[in-house]
């Protein structure tokens, strides 16, 4: 538990249940945790579980407390062995917070295109940061004739109480360059041989998202790299003509979740169109179809293409939404401190404004679990004790507050 974080408000939450309908085929006998019309409703899921799975049994009584508030608005944070968190702000600031409040920004922190969906996005420890001091972050880097999602490395350094970041450099690039404000991605995740996962989106507009299929792109993809920014070691296009090696996985629409399993794996969400978040766990080399196929529909209301939901060559999702409930923020919960979680993931929703807990069982979602928190909610980490911390936003910017989600005492 953070020694230094200042506690505000405390309130008793518990994991409500939806309203009843009758659930897709599910042989579980709990009632589905989605309950409004989809948006394509003749759309049908590949196989059973795929959407709208069962409630959980039982669900857990959690005490909220706002651990930090009145901060800028924010993306994402990591937690600091010591206990507090160092943040990144949208509009291109990181701070360390502490006491329940953010110190001031961070010198050393490059210029963003905070435009749109842009911004200061995602931040990553490396694995040996208690050491090496080492951060990892991504963000909209503003180019020539357009912009980008792109990732930097630099090294936090703390004297006399004034944190800064030195030896700030730009390690990777997604490309090609693009004048658009939406579908930057991204989040970063490490898996356990230090491999270094990025995702990014496909930027959005017609024009460039058929680009997710071209392997010669770096739009709607999954990288693998180093520290060093290279193709990692074994990803499966280095050395295929006109395939950048730093793909593992694409075919992806704009994944703003990220986490590694207790197994060391990938698994990813991404926004889907109005309708089709999806939940998958992306392997070497496969492609998971966007825009060729896909569940939802365009936000215009018209078949996103031919309106396909699978084609041969082409993943299915693990599991999807329809109506979507906007992913941002991903953590895989491994504690015994909420019994109920453990082995779940737990998602950041924005449109759900709240958490959405998926257990996963044999690689399958087996339950749905809805905890409502009443906010958006932009990012998700699991603290040492178990327990579960959130990031809010208020639409359009504003104010974030940092809250903590744990068993009642």
């Amino acid at each position: 538990m953070p020694r230094a974080i200042h506690l505000l408000t405390t309130t008793v939450l518990s994991m409500c249940l939806m309203v009843p309908m009758t659930s897709l085929a599910n042989a579980q006998s709990a009632s589905p945790a989605e309950t409004k019309a989809a948006n394509a409703p003749d759309q049908k899921p590949a196989f059973e579980g795929q959407t709208r799975a069962a409630q959980p049994d039982k669900m857990p009584s959690l005490q909220k407390t706002v651990v930090a508030d009145d901060l800028p608005h924010l993306w994402s944070m990591e937690i600091l062995p010591d206990g507090r968190m160092i943040v990144a702000a949208k509009e291109g600031a990181m701070h360390i917070v502490a006491d329940g409040k953010a110190g001031p920004a961070l010198e050393g922190v490059p210029e963003v295109a905070s435009a749109g969906q842009g911004g200061l996005l995602d931040i990553a420890l490396a694995p040996d940061f208690e050491t090496s001091k080492m951060i990892y972050f991504s963000f909209s880097e503003p180019r020539e004739s357009g912009n980008g999602t792109s990732v930097a490395s630099a090294k936090l350094v703390e004297n006399d109480g004034k944190a800064v970041l030195e030896d700030t450099k730009v390690i990777f690039r997604q490309m090609p360059t693009y004048d658009g404000d939406k579908h930057f991605g991204s989040r970063l995740a490490f898996g356990p041989n230090n491999e270094l996962y990025v995702t990014v989106g496909e930027r959005s507009d017609k024009e460039p998202r058929v680009q997710a299929q071209d392997l010669a792109s770096g739009l709607g993809k999954v990288f693998r790299i180093d520290t060093d920014g290279k193709a990692f070691e074994g990803n499966p296009f280095i050395g295929q003509d006109k395939a950048l090696p730093e793909i593992w996985s694409y075919g992806h629409r704009n994944m703003q979740s990220a986490a590694i399993d207790g197994q060391g794996r990938l698994w990813t969400v991404e926004h889907g169109p109005k309708g089709g978040d999806e939940l998958n766990l992306p392997k070497a080399g496969l492609n998971y179809g966007w825009p060729v196929i896909t569940y939802g529909i365009e936000y215009s209301g018209g078949a996103v293409g031919e309106g396909a939901t699978a084609k041969e060559g082409m993943e299915q999702p693990v599991y999807y939404w329809d109506p979507v409930i906007g992913p941002s923020g991903l953590a895989f919960y491994d504690s015994e401190a909420i019994s109920e979680w453990k082995g779940s993931l737990i998602i950041g929703g924005l449109v759900s404004q709240g958490l959405v807990v998926l257990k996963i069982e044999n690689d399958k979602v087996v339950s749905e679990g809805r905890f409502p928190l009443e906010a958006r909610i932009r990012d998700v980490k699991i603290g040492s004790d178990g327990a579960v911390y959130a990031v809010t936003e208020e639409r359009g910017g504003g104010k974030s507050q940092i809250l903590k989600l744990a068993p009642d005492a």
